[in-house]
């Protein structure tokens, strides 16, 4: 069997393999979004496919939407040639349950692949094209938080940005660029209204997505190339909504264990591809069952009833809060917690680290026990069952090939958000942090996971993250052993505010953290010894 609209003829031998195919004309659906299409999606990676890609499948399927998604790829065009257009812009998708058992399903609302080169006059003008018909509803992106920057942390613009400011709407390179760019054709055709809408992991991302867009429009304006009109037409929510979401669904890389099924059960060709920019990809996506998408209600030109397959329709304050729910309390602290100490203690998948006494308390502790007195409830989802459901169905999966070394890149871009607004709530309630034990002992396991040595004194490799480097010079000098020789060493690193988002010594517990992470140095075996006499 083929991953194709002819492979897919052969129903019979699909529904023997057990994957369910659309129950709609696939090929009428396309022609039909093709004549007028009314959601573009950016960003065409896997969570898209399985995730969006789902929701419209599944509004498609009640009826309730008669269009598809045409697919916009700003960055690495090899994913268009190489898993789109091959496959009929087909995705199979796979949920991996925890009884070991899959779920597959052939999603077929991708109705069209587009690569965003304004260069190549045929993709540039089919753009052009859909963003100036006046039926067009909205923009969703998954493009990362990195696909918003402008600028480099020195203020100035990077060279790409610049480069796309100087050469003007005409010739845009960057995602941000081609968008204002195809946003000015909207403005020119009609002033027509229009969704902007993030749905990228990170805080407030309608507001920087937002941000990033009116700046690109606005250094336009001031080289002449569209007038301030078009500044104030971006400006305009009635014109033109940027709401705010949040988005929560683990789909790591693909599994060699889900292709290796796949291809058993005679379905060809599903071996991942690495791209030239090495976009890790497959014709199938796998991913965990449990997903929320909250999204602020803000649509100009109307939208599908998103709310009809399972999207959460609410106001800005309320997606703020759920947002907030689960980056300090609910979901990532406790991901950074079995990150760093999954890689100091020798583990190679997430899943397997909720099976180890001391770490499965570590999570109790910082989301049900010191997370739950100063959550933020939202109101529409209960952060108690969310919690519940992330420690006892989400990270145990066994069949989840996610990793504590994928989850620990650019930890120190994140440990603010997920420890520090939990820390600042404390010293607002109680007037110090002194209450915590489990939070300044995840912190601990940071600092002991930045020597890049384990428990058994062993090197690993550490992942990426931008201060590494300088984190790494600080700490220079402290050896497992010896924990006399953290001295005042990480000192800097505790009171540095751009960090944590506070004095952790000024929230009380900065003395605290260095003596957990003394203990954790005492020699091999350390860091197993300080779980279990603070956790046990």
């Amino acid at each position: 069997m083929k991953l194709t609209l002819e492979g897919l003829k052969d129903t019979a031998a699909w529904a023997q393999a057990g994957v369910t195919l659309p129950s709609y004309d696939v090929t009428a659906l396309a022609e039909n979004t093709k004549k007028s299409p009314r959601w573009v999606h950016f960003g065409i990676g896997n969570i898209f496919r399985i995730f969006l890609g789902s929701i419209a499948d599944t509004l498609i399927e009640k009826g309730e939407l008669d269009k598809g998604i045409t697919c916009v790829e700003t960055f690495d065009f090899d994913v268009v040639d190489k898993i789109y257009k091959p496959y009929d812009n087909l995705v199979l998708g796979v949920t991996l349950k925890a009884d070991g058992n899959t779920e597959k399903r052939v999603i077929g609302s991708l109705t069209e692949a587009i690569k965003a080169q304004s260069a190549v006059p045929e993709e540039w003008n089919r753009l052009k094209e859909i963003f100036t018909n006046p039926d067009f509803q909205m923009a969703t992106f998954t493009i990362t938080e990195k696909g918003y920057a402008l600028k480099n942390a020195d203020g100035q613009y990077f060279p790409f940005v610049q480069a796309d400011i100087d050469n003007g709407p005409e010739k845009p390179g960057a995602a941000m660029a081609i968008v204002t760019a195809l946003l000015f054709e909207r403005f020119k055709a009609g002033q027509y209204p229009v969704a902007i809408v993030s749905c990228d992991n990170c805080s407030h991302n309608g507001e920087k997505l937002m941000s990033s867009i009116v700046t690109m429009a606005e250094e336009w304006e001031k080289k002449g190339f569209v007038p301030a009109a078009f500044v104030e037409y971006l400006k305009d929510e009635n014109k033109v909504g940027f709401p705010w979401s949040m988005i929560d669904k683990i789909t790591p890389r693909p599994a060699e264990s889900v292709e290796k099924e796949l291809e058993a059960l005679g379905i060809e060709d599903m071996a991942p591809v690495i791209t030239s920019k090495h976009t890790y990809i497959a014709p199938f996506v796998n991913a965990e069952g449990p997903q929320y998408l909250v999204i602020e209600d803000k649509f100009p030109n109307g939208r599908p009833k998103l709310e009809d397959a399972g999207v959460y329709m609410t106001d800005r304050d309320t997606v703020n809060k759920v947002e907030r729910m689960k980056v300090t309390t609910c979901l990532n602290p406790l991901h950074t917690a079995l990150a760093v100490y999954g890689c100091v203690l020798g583990y190679t998948l997430i899943a397997d680290e909720m099976k180890d006494t001391e770490l499965n308390k570590l999570v109790h502790e910082i989301g049900p026990v010191e997370g739950m007195p100063v959550v933020t409830n939202p109101g529409i989802l209960s952060p108690e069952a969310f919690v519940d459901e992330v420690i006892n169905v989400r990270i145990p999966n066994p069949f989840m090939p996610d990793t504590p070394q994928r989850i620990a890149t650019d930890t120190s871009q994140k440990v603010g958000i997920r420890y520090g607004e939990t820390i600042k709530s404390y010293v607002a309630k109680y007037g110090d942090a002194k209450k915590l034990k489990a939070i300044p002992l995840a912190i601990a396991g940071w600092l002991r996971y930045l020597l890049g040595v384990d428990d058994e004194g062993q090197a690993f490799e550490r992942s990426a993250d931008p201060m590494l480097e300088t984190l790494s010079q600080q700490m220079e000098g402290i050896t497992l052993g010896h924990p006399e020789s953290v001295g005042d060493k990480v000192r800097p690193i505790l009171s540095n505010v751009n960090i944590f988002g506070s004095d952790l010594y000024e929230a009380g517990i900065g003395e605290l953290i260095e003596d957990l992470f003394k203990e954790e140095l005492a020699g091999p075996g350390a860091v197993r010894a300080t779980l279990k006499k603070y956790l046990d």
